[in-house]
């Protein structure tokens, strides 16, 4: 049922009953948490920042303390058994920033303590916190003849505030994992346990022996439990839309996917209520946290950029989260930077799965981010040129810009830097110079460090570049390569004006040496 009066958006609403309560939209998730809640059990998910994992737990600890009233009209309203409830513990390490074990300890007997006044158990706190965690649990049961909820947001937060300093993380790790331990043993008092968080850190680290865990992140049937669909879109937020393109709208913010199909894609929630609010697009959700880390291991790692938007791992790479042994496809993943494109089984049980990035504002940002890691400073200045010229499909003048840019790579900054020995350097600036510009890029061949291939449509014209490094001289054969290859045939249908371009860059004289085009 579309509703056609204006509701207010419910930007940073994490309390359900606020958001039922005034008039807020509300896009219904109950269908997703139904067997979940119903059957009970151990359950773990991870999700990207600003994706509404607060907000389903506290729809999950109302629906359990039984308040009726707020699911009028919700899927689960009719459905659910509204006599019986169950007592909530809920811990949450979204606030603040913990920087020693000691804060850590304090935070979570504040949290506890907190849970133990609201539940109105009688007896006083145990001596220690796996004593208290695990006694609150018990008596909780006793307490209200029903077995508990634990619900335990930000699971992981205390660790990837200190993740640079390795040390610090691991010390944290082991006062959250004295926590998470009581969970084991307390099976007999627990309906349902469900812990949420960004990454994945593995069992052994965080969770050991808790096997029951069931780990639902990629699970086809929650792919949508965070996030809004395209028809979630279309109806609950219809009165919204008037006066947006709605294609823009999806190919912004669209495009993260935690499963393998295409329909199952989800929006970024915070950026489609930020751009509802303030009817322009923007980068609202990269900006809200820029991920210094990340670009700072891409950059020691000296990750080939073309290669982001067609990344091959495997599931083991995706979940490999500890503070020793972050994966670079972990990472990428768990942080949403880079989702799931494709998942195949060419043999039973083994999983390959090609990641890329979601949608367009996080392939802008998250290039723009990354050049003055690859040595180019005025980011903004040379956006601003490089547009112009594509604009006025002046080849000639991009040639001159493309020159400038790769003169403007500071001297120094190749003797500090261990990325300018790497190959894939000067294909990786040039790749993500137009990325970040914010052009539609196409990487047609990121398999080879030296060169990229790359399509750029824009403005009624389409570029394609080969892109090569080269010893010292031109060798006239990038452009060849581009033609043999026949990757203008597939554009041809567009009616588009085609250029060919091949670019020769010398790795010695650290400049274009050719740049040769025909327009087909």
């Amino acid at each position: 049922m579309a509703n056609h009066q204006h509701l207010t958006l419910p930007i940073g609403i994490q309390s359900f009953e606020k958001l039922r309560k005034s008039h807020y939209y509300y896009v219904d998730k109950t269908p997703l948490i139904e067997s979940m809640a119903k059957i009970g059990g151990y359950y773990f998910l991870s999700r990207p920042r600003r994706f509404g994992k607060s907000l389903l737990l506290d729809t999950l600890r109302c629906l359990f303390e039984g308040q009726q009233a707020l699911f009028e009209g919700l899927y689960l309203h009719d459905t659910w058994d509204w006599q019986t409830t169950h007592p909530v513990i809920r811990i949450s390490f979204a606030d603040g920033v913990v920087k020693s074990r000691e804060e850590l300890d304090a935070h979570i007997w504040h949290q506890l303590k907190v849970q133990r006044e609201q539940l109105a158990l009688p007896q006083p706190p145990a001596e220690i916190i796996s004593g208290e965690f695990s006694s609150l649990i018990r008596q909780t049961h006793a307490h209200y003849g029903q077995r508990a909820v634990v619900l335990i947001d930000e699971y992981d937060k205390p660790i990837l505030d200190n993740i640079l300093e390795p040390e610090r993380a691991r010390e944290l790790r082991e006062g959250l994992k004295n926590l998470y331990s009581v969970l084991k043993d307390a099976d007999p008092h627990l309906h349902l346990v469900l812990i949420t968080g960004v990454s994945k850190f593995s069992k052994v680290s965080l969770f050991s022996g808790l096997n029951n865990l069931r780990d639902i992140t990629l699970l086809p049937e929650y792919t949508t439990i965070c996030g809004y669909t395209d028809d979630d879109i279309d109806t609950v937020f219809a009165p919204e839309l008037p006066g947006l393109d709605r294609e823009a709208i999806r190919q912004w913010y669209n495009g993260y996917r935690w499963g393998g199909q295409e329909i199952n894609s989800v929006y970024n929630p915070f950026d489609v209520l930020l751009l509802l609010q303030n009817r322009q697009f923007g980068p609202y959700w990269f900006e809200s946290a820029t991920p210094t880390f990340l670009v700072d291991v891409l950059k020691q790692r000296g990750v080939f950029t073309p290669s982001l938007d067609w990344w091959e791992t495997e599931y083991e790479l995706l979940s490999q989260f500890d503070v020793d042994d972050i994966s670079t496809d972990a990472l990428l993943f768990q942080t949403g930077y880079l989702t799931i494109k494709q998942i195949k089984e060419p043999m039973l049980g083994y999983r390959q799965y090609t990641l890329g990035f979601p949608n367009h504002e996080v392939e802008t940002s998250l290039n723009h981010a990354l050049l003055p890691s690859l040595g180019v400073e005025n980011g903004p200045r040379e956006r601003r040129t490089l547009f112009k010229h594509l604009q006025q499909h002046d080849l000639a003048s991009l040639e001159t810009h493309l020159k400038a840019l790769y003169a403007g790579l500071p001297h120094d900054w190749y003797r500090n830097n261990p990325i300018a020995q790497y190959e894939g350097h000067y294909a990786s600036v040039f790749y993500s110079h137009f990325a970040a510009l914010g052009v539609q890029v196409t990487v047609e061949d990121a398999s080879h460090h030296g060169k990229v291939d790359m399509t750029v449509d824009f403005g009624g014209h389409l570029y394609l570049f080969e892109f090569k490094v080269v010893e010292q001289l031109p060798e006239g054969r990038a452009l060849d390569q581009i033609k043999q290859k026949g990757y203008a045939d597939k554009y041809r249908a567009t009616g588009k004006p085609i250029h060919l371009i091949g670019v020769e860059f010398s790795r010695e004289k650290r400049q274009i040496v050719a740049f040769d085009v025909e327009t087909a």
